[in-house]
């Protein structure tokens, strides 16, 4: 039997390479995601290592900051002097570094990466533990000199000599270039640039008697532990103190969040590849084991018994599953270098050489690979084992074409009543969690009754797909109607491949273009302003940007809004951390809110604050209640609940509990932030599209700002929709390629299956160009099938979605009636492209050798 295996795997290698094909894309995506994180991990850790303090004294954290105020926290410099006294110290350096702000070159063009990462302005000095050092020109000395780092120097063209514009919070100054500095370790992408220490305290942080953080080196023999103890005695309680150990955790601790994305977008395709995958094995083996029922017979009347049948099945599902997985996990060694590539193209200098592929690494890969072939090929190994030692004896038909469905038939109007309950209760639901978790369960329960009951569909939905197939195209258009109805479970699972991704993306094409809807209308309804100055990348902005705006010949109302990082006491004893906004006195001039209680007089004055009425009332607050509020500086205040809103009209002010204050109390208690966006409005009898020229010339020199009014502001939030939808569009085509694959095995089987077949159409007269165009048509009827249970399923789950995205506020439903023609449309082009080789192989059969095929 296991000879004979062997030889079987062997014999039939060229159809088990499309299967392989799934297993492979499935396991590479999951090794590369792993390798990458896993390498970029290691870099970092060791970055952060080698270049931490022993110890490093920091402002204190109330909490960590979800939005930035723009609020640059810093300690005394003079503790530098006190912790040098301190037993077991060696020396101190005072940190001077900030990270919001913006560099411009004589063009006014920024100098600072465009991948999200950081421009980093510190002061210089040189230990053993410096990420860079100088290779060219000299030091900074005084407050017009400069050094850039080489590898942002390079790619924005900048030399020595060349003059530079910081924009820093408290106001921008100009530096020349005198030097160059380069990176002795991996380079995270940022932008580096270097003043001396007074120039860092006064033009940076805005004090000249103040540090970012001051780093402690530790004298020979005093652990890094034992120094932290020495220096919190010396200084108290009220800072951060870290170990280099304690740093560098806390920095890739910042860093894990953008590596969890990375690796959950791939193990996301590894997702969809594997079960799209699933399906394309299932059907490839079925048929093959259809294809061997006089050999399984045979092997069975020579004395063969079913577990041997079915062992021997399973084996070559394993070896499959080892060939796919080895190949696999050499596929995801390359994606893995590949996106390290990508990932220096960003900025970020990852060396190949230092490749980390850890033992979980293969183990995943393998289990993957094998686990999924081996589930996938049960159900046909059990198929298998049920074949009688009669069937060698005829010319036995296709193992269970003609089978009743009955069971599935049950099954699935059980699994789908289920799915829809779930997804009726989501629809009923009043909290988030609980419609989420439902969604989630119906989403689960459709596909698979989808799955399940997909061959009762067969036959009365392509009755219809391919009605007109005969009229057009005669007898060769009905022979091809009548192949695909044929077996309807082959077919069925043809079409589910394709099904999984068309579904998808039909569901969060409607979420996202209920999504847009919802914010169009919300921005029509909330926003008066005529324009809104904003940071890119929606950071704060120094004040002398609101000062240039306010300057503006034309400009009338300029309402500032700041954010406040805070934590709130509430009756319930629960102490949620939130960011509040604060507002100018003329916010009703620029924002059309709608108030349960109050107005944006009450909300803003001082001591005041406003939230949703619904949060309040989920958190038992009533108006005129007092909440004690902790700054993200650690001051603390009562601030009395003024006004109430309603969150369908609060237009996104504020982020959870939609809580807003005037900027006066925001002041108050976090001093010196950055303003997060102005609204402007134009004076009477100014043109807009004048004052939207000026504002843009005014702000030229201030290229991390832009002005948008309504229309961009839409545009704005379809654009960040759209990179959702770009990753679903890439989920969808890895789904049809390996969906593709399924339908070229499954063609490819069909011709071997029908050899005979089609010998004797030939022989009666059937041409070449009739024969590919039968297969062709059957491949096109069966892709438009998959593609319509898919947009009728993804139609359901993008409902669900929408009813989850309403209690957020997000009332509006829409269909995107493009992407849904486009995808049908594009299952026709999928069915004609997978049955090219098929259909070539078919036509070029010798008509003889195909009628005396066995």
């Amino acid at each position: 039997m296991l000879k004979a295996t062997l030889r079987s795997f062997l014999a039939h290698k060229g159809r088990l390479l499309l299967s392989a094909l799934a297993v492979i894309l499935s396991v590479a995506f999951v090794a590369g995601s792993l390798i990458f994180s896993d390498t970029v991990a290691r870099t970092f850790d060791r970055l952060f290592a080698s270049t931490s303090a022993d110890v490093t004294l920091a402002p204190a954290k109330e909490f960590d900051e979800q939005v930035s105020s723009g609020v640059t926290r810093t300690v005394p410099a003079s503790l530098a002097d006190r912790i040098a006294s301190v037993d077991g110290v060696a020396g101190t350096h005072i940190d001077a570094e900030v990270q919001n702000i913006t560099v411009v070159d004589s063009a006014n063009k920024s100098v600072g990466p465009t991948s999200g990462a950081p421009t980093i302005a510190t002061n210089w000095y040189v230990t053993k533990r410096s990420p860079v050092k100088l290779t060219s020109g000299h030091e900074p000395h005084g407050p017009g000199e400069a050094l850039l780092d080489k590898d942002t120097a390079d790619k924005k063209h900048v030399h020595i000599g060349d003059s530079l514009t910081v924009l820093a919070q408290p106001g921008s100054f100009k530096v020349q270039v005198v030097g160059i500095a380069t990176f002795t370790t991996t380079n995270p992408g940022a932008a580096l640039v270097f003043v001396d220490t007074p120039t860092a305290q006064t033009r940076l942080l805005g004090k000249a008697d103040a540090a970012s953080a001051i780093s402690v080196d530790a004298a020979r023999g005093v652990s890094d532990e034992v120094l932290k103890q020495r220096v919190a005695a010396a200084v108290g309680p009220s800072y951060d103190l870290k170990t280099a150990a304690q740093q560098a955790k806390s920095a890739t601790d910042q860093l894990g969040g953008f590596l969890d994305v990375i690796k959950y977008v791939m193990l996301g395709f590894a997702g969809v590849a594997t079960l799209v995958g699933i399906f394309l094995i299932v059907n490839t083996f079925s048929m093959l084991i259809a294809q061997r029922t006089r050999e399984l017979g045979l092997l069975r009347a020579l004395g063969a018994d079913r577990r041997q049948v079915r062992r021997s099945v399973l084996l070559e599902a394993l070896l499959l599953g080892l060939v796919g997985s080895t190949l696999g996990l050499a596929a995801g060694i390359g994606l893995a270098t590949g996106l390290m590539a990508l990932m220096g193209l960003l900025g970020m200098k990852l060396r190949a050489t230092e490749m980390v592929i850890g033992w979980g690494t293969p183990v995943a890969a393998y289990a993957v690979g094998v686990g999924v072939t081996f589930v996938a090929a049960y159900l046909p190994a059990r198929r298998a084992a049920r074949v009688s030692p009669m069937a060698a004896l005829v010319d036995a038909e296709v193992s269970g074409i003609g089978r009743p469905l009955r069971v599935r038939a049950v099954v699935g109007t059980l699994l789908a009543a289920a799915g829809a309950a779930a997804i009726a209760g989501c629809a009923a639901a009043k909290k988030t969690a609980t419609a989420s978790s439902l969604l989630g369960l119906g989403v689960l329960l459709t596909l698979i009754a989808a799955v399940v009951a997909g061959p009762l569909l067969v036959r009365p939905v392509i009755r219809v797909l391919g009605a007109a197939f005969p009229r057009l195209y005669g007898p060769v258009g009905r022979m091809s109607q009548r192949n695909a109805l044929r077996n309807p479970r082959r077919t069925g699972a043809t079409a589910s491949a394709l099904m999984v991704g068309i579904a998808l993306v039909a569901g969060l094409s409607v979420a996202s273009a209920s999504m847009t809807k919802s914010f169009d209308q919300e921005i029509d309804r909330t926003l008066g302003a005529d324009f809104v100055v904003q940071n890119r990348s929606f950071q704060p902005f120094p004040q002398e940007i609101t000062a240039k705006v306010r300057a503006v010949k034309g400009v009338d109302t300029v309402v500032r809004q700041r954010y406040a990082p805070v934590r709130l006491t509430l009756p319930d004893g629960k102490t949620p951390r939130t960011t509040a906004s604060g507002y100018d006195p003329q916010l009703d001039d620029v924002a059309h809110l709608t108030y349960a209680s109050g107005g944006s007089a009450e909300a803003l004055a001082p001591g005041n604050l406003a939230m949703d009425r619904g949060y309040a009332r989920d958190h038992h607050i009533r108006l005129g209640d007092s909440l004690p509020v902790t700054f993200s500086t650690g001051s603390r205040a009562k601030l009395k609940v003024a006004a109430l809103t309603n969150m369908d009209t609060s237009g996104g002010f504020g982020v959870e509990g939609g809580v807003f204050m005037g900027l006066a109390t925001v002041e108050r208690y976090l001093p010196g932030g950055q303003d997060a966006a102005v609204f402007v409005n134009a004076a009477s009898g100014t043109n807009p599209e004048q004052l939207r020229a000026s504002l843009e010339k005014a702000l030229d020199p201030y290229p991390q700002v832009q002005v948008r009014n309504q229309a961009d502001y839409k545009k704005l939030i379809r654009d960040q929709i759209a990179v959702m939808l770009y990753l679903v569009y890439a989920l969808l085509g890895l789904a049809i390629v390996i969906a593709v694959l399924g339908v070229v095995n499954t063609l490819a089987l069909s011709v071997v299956e029908r050899t005979r077949e089609i010998g004797l159409l030939r022989a009666i007269g059937l041409s070449r160009v009739q024969l590919r165009r039968m297969i062709r048509l059957e491949s096109v009827v069966i892709a438009v099938f998959g593609a319509l249970l898919g947009l009728v399923l993804g139609l359901v789950w993008g409902v669900g979605i929408q009813q989850v995205l309403a209690l957020q506020g997000l009332k509006a439903f829409a269909v995107p009636w493009t992407t849904v023609i486009a995808v049908a449309v594009g299952a026709a082009a999928v069915g004609l492209l997978a049955a090219l080789l098929p259909a070539l192989r078919a036509s070029r059969m010798n008509v003889l050798a195909a009628i005396a095929h066995e």
